[in-house]
């Protein structure tokens, strides 16, 4: 199954049209000046911190709250804050990280990225007061997501199949390292990321041949460092008393055999 397969998910799993929240700018209307004047207008960063995963590790490098299930398989039990983040896969593992984010109390954008769900991320316990959301960020979505390093956590970047060049790479990743954001591009290549991050759909819990009722999405998710070998995990998307909560699966044959169940309808 592809990612866009979430989309198909009662319970909110996926794409989920939204009118854009929070700290906002609409399409490509707003100037560079303006979107740097609303960053200067937003609170110090980390103002509270979220029982999900520590803020700080014994290694003493900061990261970004992030929701157990995934922070297990992260070098550094988080996101590191200062790295760029190369994502490929499914939009709810995106939406599950700034959902932690905001509900920590930390602040994050989505820039270039339409479809994924904010519904989807509200259902993980999301603070959409906390999120930006540039739509249509014009001809140069790289550059607004640089203009909102200077005063959000995370920033969620589309890069629309582009290739970002290396030198612009270097220096955008310096930026994100000096104002202590943690910038994640999807859709396109970027040089030399500090992570790669993979997630994709692999099963789905609940459905038989032919019937039964969504209770879960499993996804398979790889991690890349820059050193060390890969890491892989299995974690679910389960709904819990009106929300969704992600959960380690330790149980990879159960969902192969779902998937298999589902290929077969």
């Amino acid at each position: 199954m592809g990612a866009d397969a979430e989309s198909a998910a009662p319970m909110g799993v996926g794409a989920e049209s939204a009118a854009p929240m929070g700290v906002v700018a609409e399409s490509a209307g707003p100037t560079l000046d303006e979107l740097r004047r609303r960053m200067a207008a937003i609170p110090g960063r980390g103002e509270s911190r979220s029982a999900a995963a520590p803020s700080e590790r014994e290694s003493g490098r900061a990261v970004l709250s992030t929701p157990l299930a995934i922070a297990e398989l992260l070098p550094e039990g988080g996101l590191r804050k200062g790295d760029v983040v190369e994502y490929t896969g499914a939009s709810s593992l995106l939406a599950g990280l700034v959902a932690a984010v905001t509900a920590s109390g930390g602040h994050a954008a989505l820039v270039g990225v339409p479809g994924l769900g904010l519904l989807a991320a509200a259902e993980m316990g999301a603070r959409l007061e906390r999120l930006a959301v540039v739509a249509d960020p014009g001809p140069d979505p790289v550059e607004v997501a640089a203009v909102l390093l200077d005063g959000l956590d995370l920033i969620v970047l589309g890069l629309g199949g582009a290739a970002v060049p290396p030198a612009r790479c270097r220096v955008i990743a310096a930026r994100a390292r000096a104002k202590g954001a943690t910038l994640v591009v999807t859709d396109g290549r970027w040089t030399h990321p500090s992570l790669r991050l993979e997630a994709d759909i692999a099963g789905y819990g609940g459905l038989g041949a032919g019937s039964g009722r969504l209770r879960s999405v499993a996804l398979a998710v790889a991690v890349r460092d820059r050193a060390g070998p890969p890491r892989r995990g299995r974690i679910e998307l389960r709904p819990t008393a009106g929300r969704i909560e992600w959960v380690r699966s330790r149980d990879s044959a159960t969902g192969a055999a779902e998937a298999a169940d589902v290929a077969a309808c």
